[in-house]
């Protein structure tokens, strides 16, 4: 059976490299915009800090992808950031969300997630993992078993993966809004992310672009180093998260039903900055490297859409804010139903 993927991001890469070596004979083609969401995106590997109540479906799955990461980073060669992650919050309303997501977790109703070990710290213990953290923090929890990666690191990684399972690139992906071609025998995947709702009836009314704005902050001689973990705070209800690298850190990420608008706005950078510097003052030493639009694959009840659309065509997109975390865990779905191992 011949695989064509249409699209080249995380999910796309994955799932051609995961088909390829699986024995399929699989070619990839990729719009290559530079506001794609895996290129943009903050790299992390974090179901239980991004949890929430009525989206536990997406949390269980993100537990399940979480469990695949380490041999699947191992396998590509690249490095993890395995030092967790802390959530904070800095006012009583940004405490009883966390609290919220600690009932979930404990809840013995949640599913296959039930059993991880969350709770609550406070000011003075979670200063005690943290020192760096601001004044106006008031508590938070530690969730040790999330990860990070560089999101950058991992698409060439994938990529040189691909090329050796013998998987060939070709060039521009059809956006034109009209059914993708396939050739009997064949299978075509969209897995183009935000822009897959182009490429099938099916898509159109499900998949939407949701806008994001994120930050690069590179450390400077003299300054704190960065955080050894993801640090995810809640500022006054706002959400902002802190990714470590080895250089610094990745600031993100902003929220907006916009279409497919590429602006950064002033307004994003100032509220990303101001509550990441809320969270972790000496960043404001840090340097300003980069602020760039992405754009994630958005569904209507964000759970990702990976089924057959109809006889030939697969649908691998809708992660929203997951495709890094989800990669592994879709691109086994995807397999599966190349094999017809499932429906």
């Amino acid at each position: 059976m011949e695989v064509a993927v249409r699209g080249g991001g995380v999910i796309g890469l994955s799932v051609a490299w995961w088909a390829a070596r699986a024995g399929f004979s699989v070619s990839l083609c990729d719009l290559g915009s530079p506001h794609a969401g895996s290129r943009v995106a903050g790299g992390m590997l974090a179901p239980v800090a991004e949890a929430w109540p009525g989206e536990e479906t997406v949390t269980a799955q993100g537990v399940e992808a979480l469990a695949l990461w380490p041999d699947f980073a191992a396998a590509l060669n690249v490095e993890l950031f395995d030092s967790g992650t802390i959530s904070v919050g800095t006012s009583p309303g940004d405490l009883a969300d966390l609290r919220r997501i600690v009932e979930l977790f404990n809840n013995p109703t949640s599913g296959s997630f039930n059993n991880l070990d969350v709770g609550l710290l406070n000011s003075r213990e979670i200063r005690q993992l943290e020192p760096a953290l601001g004044p106006s923090v008031r508590g938070g929890m530690l969730l040790p078993g999330d990860l990070a990666v560089d999101n950058r690191e991992l698409l060439s990684a994938l990529r040189k993966a691909c090329v050796e399972e013998g998987v060939i690139f070709e060039s521009g992906v059809d956006v034109g809004g009209t059914a993708v071609r396939t050739r009997p025998g064949a299978v075509t995947v969209i897995a183009a992310g935000a822009w897959s709702g182009q490429l099938h009836p099916a898509l159109k009314d499900v998949i939407r672009p949701v806008k994001g704005e994120i930050l690069r902050l590179s450390w400077r001689p003299g300054t704190l180093p960065p955080p050894t973990r993801t640090i995810r705070g809640s500022v006054s209800g706002r959400s902002v998260y802190l990714v470590p690298r080895k250089d610094g850190v990745v600031v993100g990420a902003t929220q907006y039903e916009a279409g497919f608008d590429t602006d950064v706005t002033v307004a994003g950078v100032r509220d990303l900055l101001r509550d990441a510097e809320t969270v972790l003052p000496g960043i404001a030493e840090y340097a300003l490297t980069e602020a760039a639009v992405g754009f994630r694959a958005g569904s209507p009840d964000n759970v990702p859409v990976v089924r057959w659309l109809e006889p030939g065509v697969i649908a691998a997109t809708g992660h929203h804010r997951n495709g890094l975390l989800l990669a592994p865990h879709t691109a086994r779905q995807v397999v599966g139903l190349l094999k017809g191992e499932s429906s």
